[in-house]
Formats: C-alpha cells, structure tokens, sequence
C-alpha cells in the first residue's frame, strides 16, 4: 500500500512539473523564436522603413508584433517577435516615424545643411486573427500557473494536515467495527463452554426481542466480565454472541485507552460508547480489562494518573445508560482478582462467565470443530489426543490441528495421520520439535535411558499412578528426554495415595542414576523442583500432613505498590517454619526411598527398558506394555510406610541377557 500511494505522488509530481516546463518553454519560444537577436519597437520600425523588415504580423490584441527579415519566401516563418504599447498601431508608428523624420529634414534645409534624400520603404501590414480557440487558449496560459500555485498550496497543505493526523486523532477510539450482515462466528463454532454459552443466552435474547424483557420490567445485565485462562475462548464466545444476536460488534483491547498524554484515554472511552449508542443495539467487548481497570489508588500520581482517570470514565459511561440503551459491555481477562470493585458491583459488570479449561468431551468437542474441512486419515483417532491432553485450552487444541497440518504437508501427506497429530501433541505440551541432530555421547544416552525407564518402572509399580503412555531418550524442548503419563480421566481433585504416586514416579530419574552410576547428575533437577512444589503444596495448602493437620500456612497477601503485586506468604512462627521444612523434607525422602526400593526389586527390568531404549530410541504401544507388565508392584501396608532399604554394596549388577555392565 505505501508502494502505491508513493508511485501515485511521483506520478502527480511529472505532471505538474510537464506542464510547467512547456509553459515556460511556450512563453521562451513565443516572445523570442531561436536564432532571433533581441529587438525593440523601435528598432524594428527602423528596419521596416529602411527595407530591412519586408513584413510586420501585429496580434490581434495588439500587444505584440511579429517581423520578417531576409530573403522573401511563400513559407517563411517569423525572424521575431516584439512587444509593443498596445495604444499605438504599427501603421501609426510608422506614420509617426516618417514625419519625424522629415521634420528633421526640413530643419537642415532651413539651416542651409547639405540634406540627404530620403526613401522609405512601406512594409507588408498584416493584423493577425486569432483563431476560434485563442481566447480560451490565452485563457489557459493565464489560468494554468494560478492552478498549478492553488494545487501546490492545497498539496503541501494536506501533506502537513497528514503529518499532524496522528496527533489530531488521539482522542478518537481505536476500537475496531464488526458489521452483522455476515456473521462470521456463532455459538456453533464454540465448543466445550456450554455453561458459558447458556449464560450468554440470555444477552442474545435481550439484543434480539428486548420488548419481551422491557414488558416484563426485567433488567438485562448490562456488562457481562468473563473470567478465564488464556486460551480458553473469552473472544470467541464474545463474537459469536454478537453473531447470533446479528448486532455490530466493537472491539478493543484495554491497553489502547491509555497513552502518555493526560485526557486521551477517557476521550477515547467517550468517543467508544458514543459509536456504540450511534449503532446500537451493540456490543462492546474489551479484552484483557485489567490493564486498565486495575484498582484505583495504585500510581505513582495517586488517584489522578491517567489510567485512572480512564477507569473513572468507563465507570460512569457504563452507569449512565439509559434503560432503552440496547449497548452490552463485555470484558476478559485472568486477572479478576486486581479489578476495582467499582467495576464488578451490580449495575456495571454484574455477571461473571468463568471460562475453565474443558473436561475431556470439551477437549474431543473443539477438536471436532478444529478439524472440520480437514482431510484426516482413517487412523486419526481425536479421543486419544483429547485424552492425552488434559489442562489444555481450546487455543492449545487449535495449535494442535494446525502443526498437525503442517507436519503433514512437510511430509509430502495429503491427509492428516494420527502421528502428525501425536508429534505435534508432544511439541505443543514439551515446548518444541523432536532434535534429533543434537549430539548425544554413548554415555550421555545410556544416562538418559536409564533416567527415563527408572521414570516409567516407578510409576508402574506404584498404586494410583498414571498408566505410562510413551517413552523416548530424543530431545524435545528443554528435555534431553521424557516418559508421556496418558490420565484415565480428568483428575479435578488429587488424593494423597495420587500425590505420593506423583511423586514417586518423578524421583524415578534420579533413583535410577543412582544406582546405575552410583553418582547422580545435575538431569534430575526438575523432577526435584516439581517434587519439592508438590511436598510443600500438601503440606502448607491442602492440609495433608499427618503432623501439621488440615491447617492452610502461608495465606497470600497481595499489596500493590507501584504497579507490582508483593505477595506476603509468611504468616506463621519460626517454629512452623521448621516443622513445614521438616514434613517437606520426610515426604520427599519417603518418593525417593519408595522409589529406589521399586528400582532394586525391579533391576532386570530396568535393564531390559534401558537396553531397548538405546536401541529404538522410542518405545510405546504393545511393546512397551510388554516390559512393564513385568513390573513387581510395590507393596506398603496400610498406613504407606516402606521398610529402609539396604545400602547396596559395591558390586556389579547385570541383568541376565543385557550387555551393559555397570559398576555399583
């Protein structure tokens, strides 16, 4: 577009600056035609008498005359052209001339002087007719510069009108119009958040038969926050709200009111609800409104900074609608705990929608909707991928659909297979493609098998743990490597037996390195971070300590100060401290030593797992299930305690059939 607007200026440019040039160059050539010397009137008249000018062409507005000098020809062309006083013809300057010059003869004779004879030549007088067109065209060289300054005045001014639009126009909204004739978005493409669907039902209703509710005396919330993670469909069910009610939609993200100059932001939020009153019914949907609608009282100018002064005009314009003001506010954002209170109470936000991530039918349902107009393979089974991909959001799914497609095309595919879509599963839920090129040394790899087979083996064995789903040693992301657990169900609520098995199966790795190399490496370092964040989640949160009780410790108080949130965590002795530690501590000493013991009573299968690892490199499916149904469970008595295992001896532990050999 700036390609094209740039081309369209020079073009405009050469036009202006031709036509300047040929009326310059008409102008030269009309009042001195190449070759003529330069003369006055009165030379030519001079010449004419004298028979040098054999013919004289005056215009005929008698300002100018043309003269012909030299041998006579039928087609000779003008020698030049002078100006004259239009009051004086040629005819009388030349009568003029030659009584002149006889008055002057007279007075010689009259003083007794020798007196020359005189002989005048008569010149051919031609007055000359302009042709039918040569007012318009004297016109034209008249009115053509005037032009040519207008438009460069209105040119110039324009540009400098465009240099300062920015600047005139910050106080217009930003916000963006959706028209209603062709609703691109309905509640049909929306899948997964039926509760949020019902909810907004009602606010279709309203833009669509608002007698029904105004009969009744009933008051339709007039803004409606949707509370939700990221991801989860907050603008999507906005707009298909708008087309199923068929109403225009405006919309904005919060960060837009606010700029650095005072005033802008409440202008835009007037000029906003001004557009919408103007095409109501509509709605307006903001997204990520905490940006803007924070709680008051938190800048640096105290509760005159420009973002507040922005809050406070949305807080009247949305307590200043009319009851026949069919105009609807919808907010998003994942913050609902920063909001002022101003903003939520009843009359403004008075409904919240909560969007959570969708259970395992919402899962299958968006990917339904995702892969509608797709060529999918006859092996593509999308219960699998719902069922494996527990937490995620409507956005991550649509990611998923969408590598997967891409995978296939860079495969040379002409439909989606279920592996494409396993392969982009695993990069959207371990952060990036399989690296293979990265060089792994023998003993590297042999690390990692055994890491992530020790993973697979401890949570087998240990009860209420999550069926294993695939294991791998290829890098992926951050991760040298990684055993995929696939849930049965969605789990909304974790037991204690769950959090032990958790934990066990994530100490697995490092039990592992453990006995293999007698050593351990820094590989374990997220599984201790994810084991210890779990420890200290049961203790201080969900009140599973035996020695603490059901007792919440550290309560969360949120200060904001300068725009940032200090979270206060502390609010318990010295003494709970320790004790907290302490039950941290014993907990994730318990995962380790449960699953070392899982590990020692299970060494061949460790082996083996390590062995067809470093083979295959990725094991899944029958095969895999094979080696795990191998697996001794773990056996605790009633209260979960597991007897001290023994310190192993130096020694060598080597699995019958296996290859490797390692020194303990």
């Amino acid at each position: 577009m700036g390609d094209n607007r740039w081309l369209r200026n020079s073009f405009v440019y050469l036009i202006i600056l031709v036509a300047a040039l040929a009326l310059i160059a008409q102008y030269i050539s009309s009042s001195n035609p190449a070759g003529a010397q330069a003369k006055t009137f009165n030379q030519v008249i001079d010449e004419a008498l004298t028979g040098d000018i054999y013919r004289l062409v005056e215009s005929a507005d008698g300002n100018t005359v043309s003269y012909y000098s030299g041998t006579r020809t039928d087609n000779a062309k003008p020698t030049g052209r002078v100006t004259k006083s239009p009051l004086v013809s040629v005819d009388q300057a030349l009568r003029e001339e030659r009584n002149t010059r006889y008055q002057a003869v007279l007075a010689q004779q009259a003083a007794g002087q020798t007196v020359t004879p005189i002989e005048f030549k008569q010149p051919e007088i031609i007055i000359d007719k302009p042709p039918a067109w040569g007012g318009l065209l004297s016109a034209f060289t008249v009115v053509l510069p005037m032009l040519l300054l207008i438009g460069f005045f209105v040119f110039f001014m324009r540009q400098a009108q465009g240099s300062n639009n920015q600047a005139l126009s910050f106080g217009k909204s930003r916000a963006k119009m959706f028209n209603s004739d062709k609703p691109t978005v309905t509640f049909a493409d929306v899948a997964g958040q039926e509760e949020g669907k019902q909810d907004l039902t009602e606010v279709v209703e309203f833009l669509k038969f608002p007698d029904k509710f105004a009969q009744l005396g009933a008051r339709i919330p007039r803004g409606v926050l949707m509370v939700g993670p990221p991801g989860t469909g907050k603008t999507l069910l906005s707009r298909a709200v708008a087309g199923e009610a068929g109403v225009p939609f405006f919309s904005i993200s919060g960060s837009e009111f606010v700029e650095m100059f005072v005033g802008v932001g409440a202008s835009r939020v007037r000029d906003l609800f001004d557009q919408a009153k103007r095409n109501s019914p509509c709605i307006i949907f903001i997204d990520e409104i905490d940006a803007v609608g924070r709680q008051r009282g938190a800048g640096l100018g105290g509760s005159h900074d420009e973002r507040e002064q922005t809050l406070n005009q949305i807080l009247v314009e949305m307590d200043g609608f009319d009851t026949n003001t069919n105009v609807i506010v919808i907010a998003a954002t994942n913050r609902p705990d920063v909001l002022d209170p101003a903003l939520v109470r009843p009359g403004r936000f008075d409904r919240q929608v909560i969007l959570d991530s969708p259970d395992i039918r919402g899962r299958l349902d968006i990917l339904k909707v995702h892969t509608k107009g797709k060529p999918l393979a006859e092996d593509v089974n999308l219960e699998a991928i719902a069922k494996v991909t527990p937490g995620a959001s409507g956005a991550d799914l649509s990611n998923i659909i969408n590598e997967g497609a891409i995978l296939a095309a860079r495969r040379g595919k002409k439909r989606i297979s279920m592996l494409d879509l396993e392969d982009a599963t695993e990069r959207m839920m371990l952060g990036g493609p399989e690296r293979r090129s990265r060089v792994m040394t023998p003993e590297q790899k042999k690390l990692t098998a055994y890491h992530e087979a020790g993973h697979a083996i401890v949570g087998t064995a240990m009860p209420k743990a999550m069926p294993v789903h695939k294991i791998t040693i290829v890098p992926r992301g951050r991760a040298g490597g990684y055993t995929l657990y696939l849930p049965e169900d969605d789990q909304m609520n974790l037991t204690v037996k769950q959090f032990e098995a958790q934990m066990a199966a994530a100490m697995g790795g490092r039990a592992a390195e453990e006995l293999i190399l007698v050593d351990f490496t820094t590989g374990a370092s997220g599984d201790i971070q994810q084991i210890t964040r779990m420890a200290r989640g049961m203790v201080t949160r969900y009140g599973m300590s035996s020695k603490l009780g059901p007792v919440q410790l550290g309560e969360t108080q949120e200060m904001i100060f300068l725009g940032r949130e200090i979270s206060e965590q502390r609010n318990y002795s010295e003494e709970t401290a320790r004790e907290i530690d302490a039950e941290v501590k014993r907990l994730v000493e318990t995962a380790h030593l449960r699953a070392r013991r899982i590990l020692e009573e299970n060494i061949e299968v460790l082996h083996e797992m390590a062995n067809k690892l470093l083979e295959v490199e990725t094991l899944g499916g029958e095969e895999m299930r094979e080696i795990l149904a191998k697996v001794r469970p773990l056996n605790v008595d009633g209260n979960g305690r597991v007897e001290q295992a023994p310190t192993p001896q130096t020694g060598v532990i080597v699995a019958p059939g296996s290859s490797i050999a390692t020194e303990l």
